[in-house]
């Protein structure tokens, strides 16, 4: 059961696509690490619009993820990255369909 979850945007700098796309890839490995993140999602919204949608059992799992290595690592990057900061909103889950 999730109750929890995170729709992070980002707009990448002219340029930097690629760039955005092989980062947010990368951090499949760091976000394996969490035992509370219990699904993650690495979106492409268009050429130059990305996001992350991740859903964790309750607000407990999602700080820990905010505090995490791929949240640091999103921020020591942003500057370099993305068009203004990620637009970070917390999402409440109403119902959900999870392997089990």
């Amino acid at each position: 059961m999730v109750s929890a979850a995170l729709l992070v945007r980002v707009e990448a700098k002219r340029g930097k696509e690629a760039e955005v796309a092989e980062f947010l890839e990368s951090a499949l490995a760091l976000v394996q690490e969490e035992p509370d993140t219990t699904a993650w999602f690495a979106l492409r919204f268009g050429p130059a619009t990305f996001g992350i949608f991740d859903v964790f059992p309750d607000d407990k799992g999602r700080q820990a993820h905010l505090a995490g290595r791929v949240a640091e690592a999103l921020m020591a990057r942003a500057d370099e990255l993305f068009v203004g900061h990620p637009t970070i909103t917390n999402v409440d889950v109403l119902a959900s369909k999870l392997p089990e």
